[in-house]
């Protein structure tokens, strides 16, 4: 689907994620022996960071700024895509094959936290970093 795009930020509808928000990473149309579906390669916020204020201390602030991220490989129909985008340099860090290995895994999602905490302390992407109300 041509709105599946890397770097598009999409919703979770379905499983442990529910509800949280995620960037595309890659999208595949095909399908292969593992996945009978098209899928997307996608990374995102389990946990996202709570609000801060000025009277908050530096080690409270750290604390607050916390972020637990996920990746995962979804099936199209799973996420709901948004208007917005997020430019966020995951395109070598985040692969299929890396996915797949749940040791690779664990450390991939250690640079994609230190990604996305670098562009929160930046003033980037602020949409992506809010907690979604509904």
């Amino acid at each position: 689907m041509k709105f599946f795009k890397p770097g598009k930020v999409v919703l979770m509808l379905n499983g442990r994620y529910a509800g949280k928000k995620a960037v595309i990473v890659k999208s595949v149309v095909h399908k292969s022996k593992q996945h009978s579906f098209s899928r997307l390669l996608v990374a995102g916020l389990r946990k996202s960071p709570r609000k801060i204020t000025r009277n908050m201390s530096a080690k409270r602030t750290v604390q607050k700024s916390g972020m637990r991220p996920f990746v995962k490989v979804v099936n199209f129909s799973h996420v709901l895509p948004t208007r917005y985008t997020a430019n966020f340099p995951l395109k070598n860090v985040v692969t299929f094959d890396k996915v797949d290995d749940p040791v690779k895994r664990r450390h991939v999602r250690k640079i994609v936290k230190k990604i996305f905490q670098k562009q929160y302390r930046a003033g980037e992407s602020k949409w992506f970093f809010e907690k979604l109300r509904f």
